[in-house]
């Protein structure tokens, strides 16, 4: 029985508004990254404009490039000491304001998420140079914490004034006789934070993977990647997945360690969760050492079995088929009650989500869960592939902003690549529908008569309440407060707010209690904005 929706305007009628207030040339682009999502079976998705320059004098939700690559990949690593070269204030920015969780094994075990280290330029060093107080910075660091590595992050001013990064990493790393590696990620360099994500993946994979050959012990070996361990999310899949009898090598980069990166070459499977992220090292490692890998999404607790049911097929073995299907039936019936005691309050309502990552996806499966509709979505940083699907990349024209990122030449290694499936199991797998390196992107999934808009901004994202007057709205900090003040229950899914898990079983039944609790307030449809309460200016003015 099909679930009944309030019903919406047309949303036909809604881009119009959107596109009203714009000049000519802006909305003839906007109108290419505002697409009616009108896919029935068998049909294909419409193109969507993505991965372009957000129009200067638009208040955008992206971040920046600088942002993408230490805030995002590097970020939830625990022992390597990550220095921003640059001004206090990108350093501070990326300090923890993702709630990145990790926990070490011992309390005298390395952990340097608590510091943010920067170089803290000043106006001096902008106009004499920063190469000095970089080599001092990583003296300090090395003396006072004598970590395993050190990564270096170029913000924008180091790349207007020529600072040499990579000269100085490479200068203190024979000093030293640590790992010491820089990124070339000024703030600038990309069209958004993506740009950051796949220089990052490349400086990960030149200068970490592979470098420690130490046997990883365990059953059916696989890499986590694209899970960041938002609100202790890594933490769920980590107990789930060793439940199950699965060795998890590492993950890429929740709750991460620079042993794990260095071993992931070990793996047998790499397990994809945010494909934007890190499709990039996903394809890398399948070409320099053999291990394929496949998208999973272990949010909702209907997509973590199938997950779990797909990494297990990979195998073949039936003990692992057999262990996936107990554990399983061991953790639904909390999940099933939950559902039970949320639906009659979520049941019919709408949801909004314009969140970067995979997650504006991802997400749509849990609301579904709960019986809700998505009526809007988007990202903030994603390419067309990720609305439309893999198969589209062949089609996808490389531009002048895609080419400020350095590709890297990746060959099989000449003694350590291994396919990890013979001829007769792939072409086994391949007759049982399972499917590799592939996804299917967002907009298959989402229902008929949707919306779907890229790089969505402060206006659009006002006029789309006013006009849709969805239930809950989710999207990152920036927007959190501008939405409230709107009278919509906001959650946040860049950092949860203060909450968490959501990923896997335990935290599909936290996100329920949440999205219950956010639909049943009363308190933001009684909230009055001090511009409401008292809408009058009054001036004088003085004439000359």
């Amino acid at each position: 029985m099909a679930l009944k929706h309030k019903s919406i305007p047309d949303v036909a009628t809604v881009k119009e508004e959107l596109l009203k207030k714009y000049p000519t040339k802006v909305a003839r682009k906007r109108a290419k990254q505002i697409v009616i999502n009108d896919v029935k079976d068998g049909d294909v998705v419409p193109e969507v404009q993505a991965n372009v320059r957000t129009t200067p004098g638009i208040i955008t939700m992206r971040g920046c490039t600088y942002a993408g690559c230490k805030g995002v990949i590097l970020g939830p690593t625990r022992d390597i000491v990550n220095i921003t070269h640059g001004p206090i204030g990108c350093g501070f920015y990326s300090w923890l304001t993702r709630r990145n969780q990790t926990k070490a094994p011992l309390e005298s075990s390395e952990n340097f998420m608590p510091y943010a280290f920067s170089t803290d330029m000043q106006d001096e060093d902008i106009i004499f140079g920063g190469e000095k107080k970089l080599i001092a910075a990583i003296q300090e660091a090395y003396d006072t914490f004598h970590p395993k590595a050190i990564a270096i992050f170029a913000t924008c001013p180091v790349g207007l004034i020529g600072d040499d990064i990579h000269a100085v990493a490479r200068k203190m790393k024979e000093k030293l006789g640590i790992n010491i590696f820089a990124f070339s990620c000024e703030g600038y360099k990309g069209v958004s934070q993506s740009a950051g994500h796949h220089i990052a993946n490349n400086q990960i994979f030149t200068h970490v993977v592979g470098e420690d050959d130490t046997p990883k012990l365990g059953e059916y070996k696989i890499n986590m990647l694209g899970e960041y361990n938002i609100g202790g999310d890594a933490f769920e899949l980590e107990r789930v997945l060793e439940k199950c009898g699965i060795t998890l090598v590492s993950t890429f980069s929740g709750n991460s360690t620079y042993e794990h990166f260095a071993t992931a070459h070990q793996a047998d499977l790499n397990a994809v969760m945010c494909h934007r992220s890190i499709n990039y090292v996903a394809e890398m490692m399948e070409t320099k050492y053999g291990i394929p890998w496949i998208k999973v999404n272990f949010i909702g607790a209907e997509s973590s079995a199938k997950s779990l049911r797909k990494i297990a097929q990979y195998f073949g073995d039936k003990k692992l088929i057999d262990r996936v299907e107990e554990v399983i039936a061991e953790e639904m019936p909390a999940v099933y009650a939950a559902l039970e005691e949320v639906k009659p309050f979520t049941e019919g309502k709408t949801a909004m989500l314009f969140v970067g990552g995979s997650r504006a996806h991802h997400y749509q499966d849990l609301f579904t869960e709960m019986g809700m509709k998505t009526i809007a979505a988007g990202y903030e940083f994603a390419h067309r592939d990720d609305y439309e699907g893999r198969k589209v990349m062949p089609t996808i024209k490389v531009d002048a902003d895609s080419r400020n990122i350095e590709e890297i030449e990746v060959t099989p290694d000449s003694t350590r690549f291994a396919p990890r499936k013979s001829e007769e199991d792939l072409k086994r797998l391949a007759e049982e529908g399972f499917t590799f390196k592939d996804y299917e992107g967002m907009m298959p999934q989402m229902e008929s008569n949707t919306l779907v808009i890229d790089d969505l901004n402060q206006y659009e994202a006002d006029k789309l309440i006013e006009l849709l007057k969805p239930d809950v709205f989710c999207a990152g900090i920036k927007e959190k407060f501008s939405v409230q003040k709107m009278g919509v229950p906001m959650k946040q899914l860049h950092s949860y707010d203060y909450g968490g898990p959501y990923a896997g079983f335990k935290g599909a039944v936290n996100f329920y209690t949440e999205i219950k609790r956010l639909v049943t307030s009363k308190v933001w449809s009684d909230l009055k904005a001090p511009w409401e309460e008292n809408p009058e200016l009054s001036a004088t003015y003085v004439w000359e």
